[in-house]
């Protein structure tokens, strides 16, 4: 049974992060008392035994031999957030109330959104070599993911996001490449072994469209379930739709994907199947706090969102996406999965930032046990 337990299920239970768990196990670092007791009862609960080949996420290499489900390829950026009354108008100055740094990036937030969500995750992409690399790769190792696959570029920076929250909660979002804008199709061959062995692969569009093309024909190729989140939209080669099982795209996005102004939910409905017209298995609408309209080739239907206190919209979509690609991992139902990830995204605009603002499993079960 031991053999199961991972430190992720240790820090799941004790409540704390699973940098926190590496503390206590290795004497290092500070750590409360309260929180080094919980730990303990923890792993004396659950009959942890540590990994002794554990290693540290930051230097690229794995913290646990185990296999990984999930496999999510994309983008890492350091988000540089500003919080103000009201967005800017063009030319206009106004005062911003904070300022903060972050962990996102679309592939990274996924990655964390799935690990906290109970996926075994496992993240490839490029970072430079500056100091923003080791906010991401803390931010990683506290979720749980693991980083063997994560490359670091020499003289190139990392990508980063500048981001504006307005008081509504609704942001403005720049985006720069850097390293992610250098993610090729040799990344993909340098993770084939590993998505050989995974279950789902995870992908936006913040890295190149030809890595990404090259990832979902290698993905198919080997009989992993392809999850895309087409963010920020481009345009789409048919024969790759074709071979995409699940699409994820806000309306936004399924506006451009589509020619279907998405200004309700029946019109999310037909610009999901109108998706699944162009060969995509599951075509899955986001509408924010309206909730989310799927459809397949048999069925559609539509999921009322949650009613909460809307913080930060800023990574309502990627826990989405994470959350439903480690339920889907999971063999749970379509409809299961959808409404998991719906609370998972619900609970993502309740709180300020990115990767922080993930919900793990246990908050999203009892959102949807109504607790």
């Amino acid at each position: 049974m031991s053999g199961d337990i991972t430190i992720k299920d240790v820090a799941h239970k004790a409540g704390v992060s699973i940098a926190t768990v590496s503390r206590v196990i290795n004497n290092t670092g500070y750590v409360s008392e309260s929180a080094r007791r919980r730990v303990e009862e923890a792993i004396a609960s659950l009959g942890f035994s540590p990994n002794p080949s554990a290693r540290n996420l930051p230097s690229g290499t794995s913290r646990a031999a185990s296999r990984s489900d999930i496999l999510v390829f994309g983008s890492l950026n350091v988000d540089f957030v500003v919080r103000t009354d009201r967005r800017p108008l063009p030319g206009e100055t106004v005062t911003g109330r904070s300022f903060s740094v972050h962990a996102g990036g679309k592939g990274a937030n996924q990655a964390v959104a799935a690990s906290k969500a109970g996926g075994r995750v496992t993240i490839a992409g490029r970072m430079g070599d500056d100091i923003f690399s080791g906010v991401l790769t803390r931010s990683l190792l506290d979720a749980g993911v693991r980083g063997d696959l994560l490359e670091r570029v020499p003289g190139v920076p990392t990508g980063s996001a500048f981001i504006t929250v307005d008081a509504s909660g609704e942001n403005s979002i720049i985006v720069v490449p850097g390293a992610n804008g250098l993610v090729g199709t040799e990344d993909v061959d340098r993770m084939m072994p590993i998505l050989k062995e995974c279950g789902l692969i995870l992908l936006q569009l913040e890295i190149p469209l030809e890595a990404v093309a090259y990832a979902v024909r290698a993905a198919r190729e080997q009989g992993v379930t392809v999850l895309l989140d087409p963010a920020p939209p481009v345009e789409l080669d048919p024969k790759i739709l074709s071979l995409i099982d699940y699409i994820t795209p806000n309306r936004h996005e399924a506006e451009f994907l589509t020619g279907i102004r998405v200004v309700d939910v029946q019109a999310a409905s037909e610009a999901a199947k109108k998706l699944v017209s162009k060969g995509v298995r599951c075509a899955i609408v986001k509408l924010g706090g309206e909730g989310v309209v799927y459809a397949t080739r048999s069925s559609s239907e539509y999921i009322p969102g949650h009613k909460v206190n809307v913080v930060d919209t800023t990574a309502a979509g990627d826990a989405f996406s994470g959350a439903l690609g480690a339920y889907l991992s999971e063999g749970r139902t379509l409809a299961e999965a959808v409404r998991f990830a719906n609370a998972a995204g619900a609970l993502a605009v309740t709180r300020e930032g990115a990767q922080p603002a993930m919900p793990w499993r246990g908050e999203i079960e009892k959102m949807l046990a109504g607790q």
